[in-house]
């Protein structure tokens, strides 16, 4: 079963934003990266067998401040 992982990033300029969406890229099992909110601040990651708080430790590493809001599980038989 896939989850949604959805996190908050402190992100000051667009070179954070395209870090923050490459280090989700680079995570194993991962099949969808995107940005959600209205100031485009939250990161959503969606796959299997991900570790959402290693995740979100490699986000406050790279980029900055960074919280987990919500881990979900995803239904993907389309």
């Amino acid at each position: 079963m896939a989850k949604k992982i959805l996190m908050s990033v402190n992100m000051r300029c667009q070179k954070c934003r395209s870090e923050a969406l490459k280090i989700g890229g680079q995570t194993t099992g991962v099949t969808f990266v995107g940005l959600e909110g209205e100031e485009k601040d939250q990161v959503v990651v969606i796959g299997e067998g991900i570790d959402a708080a290693g995740l979100v430790l490699r986000l406050r590493k790279k980029v900055g401040f960074a919280v987990l809001i919500s881990v979900t599980d995803v239904d993907t038989s389309e």
